[in-house]
């Protein structure tokens, strides 16, 4: 975690920002729940935890230039809730979503999908991708699995 919070420090060096402590604590709660995809409010409570002193709306300003800077992603599953996830180093596109419309999980795919998608769009469109996001909605395997052990569906 070390690390990856050096590189961070570099980046917003690098456009001439410092990794303040009240920065550096809301990074270290975004690496320490990276699996998980938290709203402001989730980041601020864990903040508040380490650092009782910071504000919400400092989570907020941190979170929104982390995502300016492109550190972090802010993505919204169509619940009304913006969430941000770390980008994940070294890559080129932001990462894939699986949403259950039943119980709410989500799943990462790491995989590119879109790499022959962004060529055809480029080509026939003379669009430049800079970055795309893809987010399937549907049932997981578990709600699937529950539906077929009750016969019901909700």
């Amino acid at each position: 975690m070390e690390h990856r919070l050096e590189r961070i420090k570099k980046q917003l060096h690098s456009q001439s920002y410092k990794l303040t402590p009240q920065r550096e604590a809301t990074v270290r709660v975004l690496l320490e729940n990276e699996a998980d995809h938290l709203s402001a409010e989730d980041v601020y409570l864990l903040v508040k935890e380490k650092a009782p002193e910071i504000g919400l709306a400092t989570v907020y300003r941190t979170l929104e230039l982390l995502s300016e800077l492109k550190v972090v992603d802010k993505i919204n599953f169509g619940d009304g809730v913006s969430r941000y996830d770390l980008r994940k180093e070294g890559a080129e596109h932001f990462h894939h979503h699986l949403v259950c419309t039943e119980c709410g999980a989500v799943e990462e795919i790491e995989e590119d999908l879109l790499g022959e998608v962004e060529k055809i769009v480029e080509k026939d469109w003379k669009f430049q991708v800079k970055d795309h996001r893809l987010t399937f909605h549907g049932i997981c395997k578990v709600c699937q699995e529950i539906t077929v052990k009750t016969g019901t569906s909700k």
